[in-house]
């Protein structure tokens, strides 16, 4: 038992130090170049009221999204409230600025706590919903190969990008062919001691996907979906016009600065540090240079825009996930006065 647990901890231990290296190596990649005075000059002469005003607009996501997934546990008998659902969701991003990914499982197991969802079926419905943003990216994505094609070719030039549609084919193939055995041989493991367990585990994650199927008010959740990115990309594009730089930004231009923003969030850094950085300073570069003007005076303002948009992004994970701390515990607390007075 005791050398399990310092295996785990050396694992968490690792995992962190290696996200540390990837934050700290696309920060030297993102400030590369870049004079600590040009930086310091455009954040003075920016108006931290469209900041706010983003802040609003990511503070709604939050709240849309905890609707959201209330409504995919209900097929499975659970109604949660409303604030253990914000208050899960904000715990999970915290996390998530800890130890990447960790906070989708850190969710669901707070989630437990306060409201007694299995942990394998709330994780379940926690990846459908990356499933479901995974699909509005690939609308905005759409939306800026159609208006912005030439900053996106110039953007996957810059930033070397090499893509393999034959390693996406065989990882999918995979996933179907390990599916389809999981299906027909898992009663003959079931009963096995540790093996039984991931398979009662991997059936909770199918059992959570599958929701999506008998969701009561289709409708809804999937004006909560699009209510959810219309959030993201209106904290993106008002940040924009902090900055007279950016402020003639089009509607299309936001488009690409969401798609741009959302690639660099997916690389596993402490919260996007350093690689979200890299990200913008490359693409607002590539938005410049698509419109005749240089691409070096882009990535100057690139990199700023990306220390407004990302600082106010922490701001608001570690805000309302050290709120969420106290919150969850006086859940958790009256969750446990409540089954004790029933019993």
């Amino acid at each position: 038992m005791e050398t399990n647990k310092k295996s785990s901890l050396l694992k968490k231990v690792l995992t962190v130090l290696i996200s540390l290296a990837f934050a700290a190596l696309f920060m030297w990649l993102a400030f590369r170049g870049i004079k600590p005075q040009e930086i310091k000059e455009s954040l003075e002469k920016a108006n931290y009221f469209w900041v706010l005003a983003a802040m609003v607009f990511g503070l709604l996501a939050y709240w849309f999204r905890a609707i959201r997934w209330n409504l995919l546990l209900e097929p499975m008998g659970y109604q949660i409230s409303n604030s253990n659902s914000l208050w899960t969701i904000s715990f999970g991003y915290l996390m998530n600025l800890t130890i990447p990914r960790s906070g989708e499982l850190a969710r669901s197991t707070a989630l437990y706590g306060v409201e007694k969802v299995p942990v394998d079926k709330s994780f379940g419905t926690i990846i459908l919903e990356r499933v479901v943003d995974l699909v509005c990216m690939l609308g905005f994505l759409v939306l800026t190969v159609l208006f912005k094609k030439e900053a996106i070719l110039t953007f996957y030039e810059k930033s070397g990008i090499k893509f393999n549609p034959n390693f996406l084919i065989g990882v999918l193939v995979i996933l179907v062919i390990g599916s389809l055995l999981f299906f027909k041989f898992k009663d003959k493991f079931v009963h096995l001691p540790f093996i039984g367990k991931i398979i009662i585990f991997v059936e909770g994650i199918f059992h959570g996907l599958a929701t999506i199927f008998k969701l009561k008010q289709k409708g809804k959740f999937i004006l909560l979906s699009i209510a959810i990115w219309v959030s993201y990309y209106m904290a993106a594009y008002l940040v924009c016009f902090a900055m007279p730089e950016t402020s003639h930004f089009t509607i299309a231009d936001g488009f690409f600065v969401i798609v741009v923003g959302t690639l660099g969030m997916m690389v596993p850094a402490s919260g996007g540090i350093g690689a979200y950085h890299f990200a913008m300073k490359l693409g607002i570069g590539a938005l410049f240079f698509s419109v005749g003007s240089t691409f070096e005076e882009g990535t100057k303002i690139g990199f700023t825009y990306a220390v407004i948009s990302h600082t106010l992004q922490l701001f608001i994970m570690l805000t309302m996930g050290l709120i969420s701390i106290p919150m969850l515990a006086k859940a958790r607390n009256e969750a446990v006065n409540s089954t004790k007075i029933s019993e």
